[in-house]
């Protein structure tokens, strides 16, 4: 790289060349003028070229001059604005995360306060939407995925799995002696995948007609309508903790299935060493961790013992909380 003349003669001569004046460069600079002419001088030595021409009672750019002031005003003001940018920079890290509605209202949200309080100096910001997010083209961390897992390029933490259970108000749950009288209720289900035949066929009524309801974009929503009376939705009992202790939603039947896809963290390899990713991976493992101990055991069996699992349950009885959505949240 070229050596270039020392920086205090570069801006000696911008400052002159901007006031035409070596007394108010000398001011802005908070040096004498006798150091500004000095500075200068040594630079048009260095340079091979004069810079001013010198009258009696004041001076004037020479064509060399005139070429040389306004690039080296330019970088200046460049090197201002990059320092200016630096000081007013956040001296906290954020961190971006993509995540669903469900799994944001009903499990992340809460927790998040703790999170904050282990790590003040990261700046969580949740978006959420129904699409995968692409790493690629959008400026996320990470995010929060439901599916099957085995996306390419990303690291992938299973959080825990998919869990789904039938949830409905207190007046519609009166009507659910056995789980066969769910074919005398409509059935909410969620775009784009309904999962209504896993529960029924874990129940041992994969064939029982059924009353088909509205459909919504979001588990959260299709509890909120539940909650509502509008019909029976599917979820798991855990993220619904809050309106079951309300008395706003009821688990009629004590049967829970799962399904094969889960909850994961996921983000690039690329992000893999960044301390905000790591802090936050540690912190969800750690909650995670704490949520699936309070998950009751899952009924398994043969067809009769599943029908018998699926006995209804009071309104009083332990219920464990819901299913937050993943890419169909």
């Amino acid at each position: 790289m070229r050596r270039l003349p020392p920086l205090s003669a570069l801006r000696a001569f911008e400052a002159a060349a901007r006031h035409l004046s070596f007394k108010l460069a000398a001011a802005e600079l908070h040096v004498t003028p006798t150091a500004i002419s000095h500075r200068i001088k040594a630079l048009e030595t260095e340079l091979g070229v004069k810079l001013f021409r010198r009258l009696t009672r004041e001076i004037r750019l020479t064509e060399e001059g005139h070429a040389l002031a306004p690039s080296l005003r330019d970088a200046f003001d460049r090197v201002a604005a990059a320092v200016e940018r630096v000081q007013r920079a956040p001296t906290h890290a954020v961190f971006t995360l993509s995540t669903l509605t469900t799994l944001a209202m009903s499990w992340l949200v809460p927790r998040l306060p703790r999170f904050q309080l282990l790590h003040p100096q990261i700046d969580v910001r949740v978006s959420t939407s129904q699409k995968t997010v692409d790493f690629t083209r959008e400026d996320f961390d990470a995010a929060l995925r439901y599916g099957i897992g085995g996306w390419p390029g990303l690291v992938q933490h299973k959080l825990f799995d998919d869990r789904l259970t039938p949830l409905a108000s207190p007046a519609l749950a009166r009507k659910l002696k056995r789980p066969a009288d769910l074919a005398n209720v409509p059935l909410l289900d969620t775009d784009p995948d309904p999962e209504w035949h896993v529960w029924l066929e874990h129940a041992g009524l994969a064939r029982m007609p059924v009353r088909r309801g509205a459909s919504f974009d979001s588990t959260r929503i299709a509890l909120e309508a539940a909650a509502a009376g509008i019909g029976v939705a599917l979820g798991d009992p855990l993220f619904a903790a809050d309106q079951i202790a309300a008395g706003q939603l009821v688990q009629p039947f004590a049967a829970i299935a799962t399904t094969r896809r889960a909850y994961w963290f996921v983000y690039p390899e690329a992000f893999a060493t960044r301390p905000k990713i790591i802090a936050f991976r540690d912190w969800l493992a750690t909650e995670a961790e704490s949520f699936m101990a309070q998950q009751a055991p899952v009924h398994a069996g043969n067809r009769e013992d599943r029908a018998a699992a699926a006995a209804p349950r009071s309104a009083k009885a332990t219920r464990a909380p819901g299913r937050g959505g993943g890419s169909d949240d």
